[in-house]
């Protein structure tokens, strides 16, 4: 009798032994999984940060690539014979629209203002020693190319738009000292010309202000 009582023990703590080694083997097998899941994450966290930084990196490099490239087709005017004077009279520029001169004392708001009606030329110049690309069209524009540009120039800091009836072409940015013009708004001429020019080398009063100024619209 007690030899069966000794055995039944035996057996029952054998069981309960084994049934400890499954947890201890069950445990050990979830914690690398677990260790083994969190390492992968980690190395696919890192990865895509790698690849983001790096994504980033391309982008910058290739903006900073067409800012130095130049822009097919645009013109160039000497920016040393282009007056900085402020005055408060009318001012005779020699192309239109004008790319520099001298100009009223207070520019156009050119924080991606984008205006329906003309706007004046003097305020407009001011506007560009600031380091702003004036974007005009006239009648030729199809209403969709200057739907595209109002949306373009919206969203960006240092451009205004505004309709120039008198301009020979159909589009066309202005900078200080430099212009180019285009047929369409879809002109990958546009965007490098913004790229190149927002605020750009050419810029005689680079960091000064696109608002505060001049809202006629």
């Amino acid at each position: 009798m007690a030899s069966r009582k000794s055995e039944t023990n035996n057996s029952r703590q054998a069981r309960i032994a084994e049934m400890r080694r499954a947890d201890q083997s069950r445990d050990r097998r979830n914690k690398a999984i677990a260790i083994t899941t969190s390492a992968a994450i980690v190395t696919g966290l890192i990865g895509f940060g790698a690849w983001v930084m790096i994504n980033q990196q391309n982008e910058e490099d290739a903006k900073k690539a067409l800012a130095k490239a130049p822009v097919a087709g645009e013109q160039t005017w000497d920016a040393k014979k282009l007056g900085r004077n402020h005055v408060e009279t009318p001012v005779k520029y020699e192309m239109t629209p004008p790319v520099g001169g001298d100009h009223n004392p207070r520019w156009m708001n050119c924080n991606g203002d984008v205006y329906k009606n003309p706007i004046p030329e003097i305020n407009a110049v001011h506007s560009l020693e600031h380091g702003a690309v004036w974007v005009t069209y006239n009648e030729k524009a199809a209403p969709a190319d200057v739907e595209k540009l109002a949306g373009t120039v919206s969203k960006r800091p240092y451009t205004l738009m505004s309709p120039v009836k008198e301009q020979s072409g159909t589009i066309m940015l202005s900078a200080w000292g430099k212009q180019l013009t285009v047929d369409k708004a879809d002109d990958a001429r546009v965007a490098a010309f913004l790229t190149k020019y927002v605020q750009g080398a050419q810029t005689p009063e680079p960091g000064a202000a696109c608002t505060n100024g001049l809202a006629d619209k």
